[in-house]
This record gives C-alpha cells, sequence and structure tokens, in this order.
C-alpha cells in the first residue's frame, strides 16, 4: 500500500479531513451538557405577555441583538434591521393599533373566537420596558440574491430565523419576549419612519416576565393544542389522506413531468455513501479542496457510479442523424444533402465528430433516425446511410409548422430503440457515452422543443445557428412561434408561449422534434440505466436529455455537460437540467465534437484523482 504523504493542513477555516470526519461522524456534537441546556431552553421559550417595568441593561440587549444577528441567512444577504422602540409615546401608539386590528380581526371570527382573541392580553406593547420592531430590508433585488431568485421570500425566512435567535437567548438569560402581529404591517412602519422597500415581520415585547407560564398561552387557553410530530411529517411526498385532504393531481413541475411510457426500470441514483466515498477520495489529494475546479466535480460524479474510474476502450460516441420537414422553410443556410453527407463520413470515420472520438480513444456508432425524410415532398423510400444503426419512423411526418413532427408511436419506438441500443453496448463494455447530431435544421426544431418543455420566448430562446444571417433568424423565430401556437391551438391550451406547454415528454416530443432528438433521448436513459456516464454535446442533445430526466429524474445524475455551444436555448436547458459546462469554446460543430473532446478532458482529470499521492 502507498505510504500516505503528510496532509497539508490550512491556518484558516476548516482544518478537518475527509478520512477524520469519515471516522467519527458525529464528532461535531455539542457536549451532552449542551445538548441538554439547548433541549430545556426550545421546550421553555414562551410568548410572554406580561412584564415588569425593571429596565433591561445595554449589554443583555446588546447580546440579544448579536444572536439575532447571527442567525442564517439566504445568500448570507442579513437583511434583517431591529428598531429598538424605548419611546413611551410610540410603544402607546403601537399598542392603539395592535388593539384596534384585534377588534377588527375579531370582527371576522365566530363568537367563542372572537371572545378568545378579545380577551387576548396586549399590555405588554405599553408594559414591556423595550420594544423591537424586527424588518426586513427588501430593497436587493432577489435575482442579486443567491436563493432568491428560487424563493423570493428566502429573505423574510432568514427575518424569523433572527427572531428565533433572539427569543432563544431571551429565554436562557431570563428574559421574556412577545411576538405582536396584530397590526397593519403599514402602520407599523409608519410608526418607526421606515422607507419604501422595508417589510415589517411584527414587533417583539421585550422584557422581564411578570409571569411564568408552564406552557404556551393559547395553549393553556384552549385556543388550540399542539399536534404530535407525527402529524406534521411525511415521507418522500405529501400525504393528503393523513391530512384530511381529498385527492387532487399534484401541480406539474418544469423539471420532471410524468411518463407515457411504461417504466419498468429506472436508473438507480448512486447512494449517498458512494457519493460522499467519491467526494472524500478528492479531499485526500494531496493538494487544496476543488484542485481541478468544475472537472472535480464532474470526477465526483463519475467516480460515485464508477469507483475505479472509467475504462481506456470502454467508451462510445453514439451520433444519431435525420433530416427534418421544417428545412423547407428556410430555416437553414445548409441544403438537406449535408446530413446524408456528414453521416456517410462519420461512418467512415472522417467526419469532425468521429476523428475528434478517435483522438480520444471512443468508438462510433451512427444512427439513421430519419435521414431518408424528403423535406421537399412526400416521404420516398430513399436508401439508409449504409453502415449505421437504422432507426427510422415508420409513419408520416411533419414540418412542426403544420403538423406533428413525429406519430406519438414513432416517438415512443424510437426513443425505446435508443434505450435497447445504449443497454446493448453498455454490455459489450461501455461506460461511458459521448453524445452527438446530425440534422440541418435541426437546431429550430431544438428551440421549437426548449420553448414548449421550459416556456419563455421565441426570440430568447432561437439561435442563429450556423452560418446563418438575420434573414435566417427571423424566419427560424418565426417558425418556431408558428409551431408552438399551433401545438397549443390543436390541444385546447392557452395561446401565450410564456409558458410551458405542460403536456407529457414524449407528446411534446412527437409534436415538436425529430427522430434524432428521440433516439439520443433514449440513448440517455438506457445509458443511465446501465450505470454508464453520458457526456452531452450542443442544444438537441441537452433537449435529449431532458426529455429523458422528465421521464425518470434519475437520469440526471449520470449527465456531464460537455460544452456550452453558441445557441442561445441551450444555457437555459442546461441550467433546467442543473449542469454546468466544462467548455465554452464557441464551436459551430455538431456531431459531438464538444462531448468527445469533454471526455478527453474528463479521462485526464479522472487520472489526476486516481494517481496523485494521498494524504494521511
Amino acid at each position: 500500500m502507498e505510504q500516505p504523504w503528510p496532509r497539508p493542513i490550512p491556518t484558516i477555516g476548516d482544518q478537518s479531513s475527509a478520512s477524520e470526519r469519515s471516522r467519527e461522524p458525529g464528532a461535531w456534537a455539542l457536549a451532552a451538557d449542551d445538548q441538554a441546556a439547548l433541549a430545556r431552553v426550545i421546550s421553555g421559550r414562551r410568548d410572554i405577555r406580561r412584564f415588569r417595568p425593571d429596565p433591561v441593561p445595554d449589554e443583555l440587549l446588546e447580546e440579544l441583538l448579536c444572536a439575532a444577528h447571527q442567525a442564517p441567512s439566504v445568500g448570507h444577504s442579513q437583511p434583517w434591521r431591529f428598531v429598538v422602540v424605548r419611546d413611551p409615546q410610540t410603544r402607546v401608539r403601537a399598542a392603539s393599533l395592535a388593539d384596534a386590528a384585534r377588534i377588527a380581526q375579531a370582527s371576522l371570527l365566530d363568537g367563542e373566537s372572537a371572545r378568545q382573541l378579545l380577551d387576548l392580553d396586549l399590555e405588554g406593547i405599553r408594559e414591556a420596558p423595550l420594544g423591537v420592531v424586527v424588518c426586513c430590508d427588501r430593497r436587493a433585488p432577489p435575482e442579486g440574491v443567491l436563493g432568491r431568485a428560487t424563493f423570493p421570500d428566502a429573505d423574510m425566512w432568514s427575518c424569523a430565523a433572527s427572531i428565533q435567535n433572539l427569543w432563544l437567548t431571551a429565554r436562557a438569560r431570563g428574559l421574556g419576549v412577545g411576538w405582536v402581529t396584530l397590526f397593519d404591517p403599514a402602520d407599523l412602519l409608519s410608526l418607526v419612519c421606515a422607507p419604501p422597500g422595508i417589510a415589517a415581520l411584527g414587533w417583539l415585547c421585550v422584557g422581564w416576565p411578570d409571569e411564568r407560564p408552564p406552557a404556551p398561552g393559547l395553549e393553556r387557553r384552549g385556543w388550540s393544542s399542539r399536534q404530535p410530530v407525527g402529524d406534521v411529517v411525511m415521507s418522500e411526498r405529501w400525504d393528503g389522506a393523513r391530512q384530511g385532504e381529498q385527492r387532487v393531481a399534484p401541480p406539474r413541475s418544469r423539471l420532471a413531468g410524468p411518463a407515457q411510457v411504461d417504466r419498468h426500470a429506472r436508473a438507480a441514483v448512486p447512494d449517498q455513501r458512494a457519493v460522499v466515498a467519491a467526494h472524500d477520495r478528492g479531499d485526500a489529494v494531496l493538494g487544496p479542496p476543488g484542485a481541478l475546479g468544475i472537472l472535480d466535480r464532474a470526477v465526483d460524479k463519475i467516480l460515485a457510479s464508477h469507483p475505479g474510474g472509467l475504462f481506456e476502450s470502454g467508451g462510445r460516441l453514439v451520433v444519431a442523424a435525420a433530416d427534418h420537414r421544417i428545412a423547407a422553410h428556410g430555416v437553414s443556410a445548409y441544403p438537406q444533402s449535408v446530413t446524408r453527407t456528414v453521416a456517410e463520413a462519420t461512418v467512415a470515420g472522417v467526419s469532425v465528430g468521429a476523428s475528434a472520438a478517435a483522438s480520444c480513444g471512443l468508438g462510433v456508432v451512427l444512427v439513421d433516425a430519419g435521414v431518408a425524410i424528403n423535406v421537399a415532398g412526400p416521404a420516398v423510400a430513399q436508401r439508409p446511410v449504409e453502415g449505421a444503426i437504422v432507426f427510422v419512423p415508420r409513419d408520416p411526418t411533419g414540418d412542426l409548422v403544420n403538423g406533428d413532427a413525429l406519430s406519438f408511436r414513432d416517438a415512443r419506438e424510437l426513443f425505446t430503440s435508443g434505450e435497447r441500443l445504449a443497454s446493448r453496448l453498455c454490455r459489450e463494455g461501455a461506460d461511458l457515452f459521448a453524445v452527438g447530431e446530425v440534422g440541418v435544421a435541426n437546431t429550430t426544431v431544438a428551440a421549437a422543443l426548449t420553448v414548449a418543455l421550459l416556456g419563455g420566448r421565441p426570440v430568447d430562446v432561437v439561435g442563429l445557428g450556423a452560418s446563418s444571417d438575420s434573414g435566417m433568424l427571423e424566419r427560424k423565430q418565426a417558425a418556431v412561434t408558428a409551431a408552438i401556437r399551433r401545438v397549443r391551438l390543436s390541444r385546447g391550451l392557452r395561446e401565450s408561449c410564456e409558458e410551458p406547454l405542460g403536456m407529457e415528454p414524449l407528446e411534446v416530443l412527437a409534436c415538436l422534434g425529430g427522430g434524432e432528438i428521440a433516439v439520443l433521448a433514449g440513448v440517455a436513459s438506457g445509458a443511465a440505466k446501465s450505470g454508464a456516464v453520458v457526456v452531452l454535446d450542443g442544444l438537441a442533445t441537452s433537449v435529449a436529455a431532458l426529455v429523458a430526466v422528465r421521464l425518470d429524474p434519475g437520469v440526471s445524475a449520470y449527465l456531464i455537460a460537455g460544452q456550452a455551444s453558441r445557441e442561445k436555448g441551450h444555457r437555459l436547458v442546461l441550467r433546467a437540467l442543473g449542469l454546468e459546462p466544462l467548455l465554452d469554446l464557441r464551436l459551430r460543430a455538431g456531431e459531438g465534437v464538444g462531448a468527445t473532446l469533454a471526455c478527453s478532458m474528463l479521462r485526464s482529470a479522472l487520472a489526476v484523482r486516481l494517481r496523485s499521492a494521498r494524504t494521511a
């Protein structure tokens, strides 16, 4: 066994190592006495309503506010602001506002509940020596704060966490806190002269308690009782039956939708131990954690399912080729014949994609998924690409603008054929897939799928394409807009293009996709089910992967974004997949070139991870 090298220990920050943390996962725990004290403080916290007039020392108030200031906050934004009120006149005005709100709310309740609310003691606002108005500074745009773009109200939750910190510290020091929210928020903000963009979370009464309640006040008064914890905890998903709700269909998600394919087998997501073990191995390399940046994350993903790394000879570049009737709308700078030419060059091993694959030891597989489609007229039984695996549509195909691209039967069968192909290649030893495509006009097809699956405006998704000009860009945008509008109208959906279609993934693929995208979606699914890593290329391959993930979310555990292409919609799709591209070379080539180059980088990064010196 190789002698471990001394681990470089930083003089600042976390000085523990992965090996130390794995030997004793619970070593970060507080001492038993501290744990017991924390439990007592939490269980002893009360909403205090009566207070003694004795003053609160300034240093004790500062301790409470410092504790509040140590609360967790979204994006470390620290949005809380505390207005400390001592002036009796201000406290009297606040009490009057609360009384008015209490009476107004009581008028909306039934007899007994109204009486209980009117009996509620709010004299703490007048009695307590201190009032603290907790505010949230919301003037920073949500997009500029990490975590708020997705949960815009997380800043308010951060302020609520600061209240809890203050409250528990007060309880430990013998102080009482009462949280009063019976205010019109605008009145409370006006009371403390807060500027626009500030929100209020209520008034905290702070002082020495003139009561020592053994249980929460509203519970003692019979307002409500504490539910057993088992009634509020559910496993994996919302259990409406336990909550006394009628069964309703769950809302559609932008990231995962129900499948119209019988999903007997799903991709087995690497278990937590494998994921942590992969990260631990990286931590033990002689160097700083995350030394390889984005590559380290990709290597972690690979080693979670392949602890020994990938075989040097076990990779395949799978290229799917197809023609598209939408090319007749003038959306590509190249004639249809180019699809066949590049496909034949790929079989011969001399296309750009095949050459790139040979340079890093990947075998090449070409799938003819509809190269024989004649975009200028009726479908013609042309010869398939010689030497290719042939999976072609059997039913008539449409141009997206005037008819569906594929029948649902063809979309399903092409997807299934791709799954079976990947499974067979894995049985033959493939553990790494680069995926690519060939198809004149397929950037327009991929853009239409992106709008359908993720929503948005075609103008924000449709890219210029290889060798195109502004006039062609306008035709592409018009074609995508017309195609989305047709699908919406034909299915009774709202005409707006701003929202996702909300349809089944394979139905979207049939309406707006193409043969090569359907096959590649199946390849991604089949490879993931066999535990193989899939490296994506450009927009078309990434949209195919998005369809696969919508059908089986476990597929995402095996996906790596090889590159960010020049297509405008590509980054939107990668964002939806939660993937960060390894390369950004502004490539125009399809055929899996970017994915293949990324595979070469990944193998080098794996070698660095597996061969570098290890620390103790």
